[in-house]
């Protein structure tokens, strides 16, 4: 079926599925960004939607794409940054340093040139975003470089860096617990709050969460500046053709985030994830079940280089940490928000029962947003 109504029709009502899904026991784990990929290359492989570029997948690609990380970047407010404290902030940009060494190292050691194929830089350059800051970096250089089309290569790559995420989270609460118990630092113990208290950190508003009221003007405003700043950003790039689109689109979004009354606008997050999850499902389309189950190896080195690169950002991490004396906690934090992001470091302190990490995770993981992509595709060039 080729009828543009009848796909847009499947790509949403597969968020709808996904969403359902992951409330219920056994699909929690996965989330909603993996599932919507798994449940459209089934449908597409079984023919209900086409496989093959469609004007639907290349509008998607062209606009729903990139206004979506856009929107997601709203969030980024870097005058925030002070609130996370010296402490916080030094160790995860360790960890960042950390990141690229390990991806620089994998690629070597994998020679991912032969194994992962032509477009290993670009894969180096995601790898490299998103373990610096989260998914939104892995979409965007991933959009850059066109491996987003490359469905097998990319789902393979999706499918490994969900599960090394996921084993992170897990190394993260337990590893400061451990080392605190070996090698104990002096720890700053959050004092009980006072009956009738307000605690700062439970009362700072979750901007994590994907339930928000969102009115016509606020969607009005959203869509003005996010076609706004994507016509303005493919003008530019047309008159400097060596600026990378997703850059210039980066850049207008951390600009339009430092002005509060952007950075507060209601509905970014969930208009955002929603586009995400269709541009996932577009992925999932482009994939070829047969040809990645028989590509085995494929998603055995992707899997390889991954968890090689975040063992050397943790050596680095850890191992400064180490030196230095810093608390336990704070540097798994930091490890946490450069693997998973800020969602991830912001669950991570709250399971460390250390609210007073709760909002400096966030601010490190919305650094990690501002600076993945830039270094992402500075990787990606220096390894092409």
């Amino acid at each position: 079926m080729t009828d543009a109504i009848f796909i847009l029709f499947v790509l949403c009502l597969n968020v709808v599925i996904c969403e359902w899904l992951i409330k219920k026991p056994g699909f929690s784990h996965i989330g909603t960004a993996l599932l919507v990929i798994i449940l459209t290359a089934i449908e597409a492989n079984a023919g209900l939607i086409p496989t093959t570029e469609t004007p639907v997948y290349d509008s998607i690609f062209s606009y729903i794409a990139p206004f979506s990380l856009f929107l997601l970047l709203l969030n980024v407010n870097l005058k925030d940054l002070r609130r996370a404290g010296l402490p916080m902030l030094s160790m995860f940009l360790v960890g960042s340093a950390g990141t690229v060494i390990g991806v620089l190292v994998s690629v070597w050691v994998f020679a991912a040139p032969q194994t992962v194929g032509k477009l290993f830089y670009a894969l180096a350059g995601m790898f490299t975003g998103t373990y610096i800051g989260g998914s939104i970096n892995y979409h965007a250089v991933a959009l850059h470089y066109g491996v987003s089309k490359a469905g097998n290569l990319f789902v393979a790559a999706t499918a490994a860096d969900n599960i090394m995420t996921a084993l992170w989270m897990v190394v993260t609460l337990s590893l400061p617990r451990f080392l605190q118990k070996r090698f104990p630092h002096k720890q700053t113990v959050p004092q009980p709050s006072v009956v009738g208290a307000v605690d700062p950190a439970a009362s700072e508003a979750d901007p994590f969460t994907d339930a928000e009221t969102i009115g016509p003007g606020d969607l009005a405003i959203l869509l003005t500046l996010g076609f706004g700043s994507i016509f303005l950003s493919k003008q530019l790039t047309a008159l400097v053709p060596s600026l990378p689109f997703v850059i210039v689109l980066t850049t207008f979004a951390l600009v339009l985030a430092q002005f509060r009354i952007v950075n507060k606008l209601r509905g970014i997050r969930v208009l955002g994830l929603f586009g995400i999850y269709v541009f996932l499902a577009i992925i999932g389309a482009y994939c070829d079940i047969g040809a990645l189950l028989h590509d085995g190896q494929l998603a055995v080195v992707l899997f390889g280089m991954i968890l090689l690169l975040v063992l050397i950002h943790a050596l680095i991490l850890f191992g400064t940490g180490a030196f230095f004396r810093q608390e336990w906690d704070i540097v798994g934090i930091a490890s946490q928000a450069n693997v998973g992001g800020a969602t991830s470091a912001l669950a991570l302190a709250r399971s460390l029962n250390r609210p007073d990490l709760q909002l400096p995770a966030v601010l490190v993981g919305s650094l990690g947003n501002a600076l993945g992509t830039y270094l992402g595709i500075l990787v990606a060039e220096v390894l092409r």
